[in-house]
């Protein structure tokens, strides 16, 4: 990628986290595919996805691949390697306390969103701020209103159709955040889920979304709108303070 381009990334990166206050970084998540290793990554065994994610968003450049990631559910998502039969059938979710009828598991499973076998070779996960490559996915996680402001600025940006997401309330950041935006060239955004927060340090108040990179300028353009005077004037909770105090006034004439 041009150092021009790169720059551009890293600024876009910057300004999201400056404009939005994340506590850390939005990860650009690229798809290889030629068995490419970028030199400056560091190559992770026996991590979920979601931590590689949790990783990034900390600051580091990571790869993980069909060897190295140990959510299996991800895998099969990814297309590293098969569904195990435990999960197919929905037990596995009876198992961990996630639903009481195998049917449902089951049924939550086969709707999957899903790339085919074979069809990328590793996953590249970084700070926007650092990257080196173009990314093919953003994935932000934050608090929810935070991520709200990226919503709004996505719809500015597809024109104000209204924005649709889809979950299963499982496999929020593998599915949900990266692989639903890659396959359908949109921003989704869940709830979190059961495996990212018992297994990365995401807050009970915070979830995650993800956009196709190529919108990323979109956003950015309209989140520096929306900073001159919607976010200020939504934080300051002037509404709220006004309401307050026309109640304390009203207690006191009662």
């Amino acid at each position: 990628m041009e150092e021009s381009k790169a720059q551009e990334i890293h600024t876009w990166g910057a300004e999201l986290r400056t404009i939005l206050g994340l506590s850390g970084a939005a990860v650009g998540v690229r798809f290889l595919t030629d068995g490419e290793q970028p030199s400056e990554a560091r190559a992770l065994q026996q991590h979920r996805y979601c931590q590689a994610l949790m990783r990034a968003r900390r600051g580091e450049s990571v790869l993980l691949d069909g060897e190295g990631i140990a959510c299996p559910a991800a895998a099969a998502a990814f297309g590293f390697r098969p569904l195990p039969a435990g999960l197919q059938s929905g037990k596995g979710l009876i198992g961990f306390g996630i639903v009481a009828d195998e049917a449902v598991g089951r049924r939550m499973f086969e709707a999957m969103p899903r790339l085919e076998p074979g069809q990328v070779r590793g996953l590249h996960l970084f700070p926007l701020e650092q990257a080196v490559d173009a990314p093919d996915v953003v994935v932000v996680e934050d608090e929810v209103e935070k991520l709200m402001w990226i919503s709004l600025s996505y719809l500015h940006a597809t024109g104000g159709a209204r924005v649709s997401s889809s979950t299963a309330v499982l496999q929020a950041t593998c599915v949900d955040s990266t692989i639903i935006p890659y396959l359908e060239g949109r921003l989704n955004q869940g709830y979190g889920c059961y495996g990212c927060r018992d297994a990365t340090d995401l807050g009970t108040n915070e979830t995650a979304l993800g956009f196709p990179a190529a919108m990323l300028p979109d956003i950015v353009e309209h989140l520096e709108y929306l900073a001159q005077k919607a976010i200020p004037t939504s934080r300051s909770k002037q509404a709220w303070a006004a309401l307050q105090t026309r109640n304390s006034y009203q207690a006191e004439v009662e």
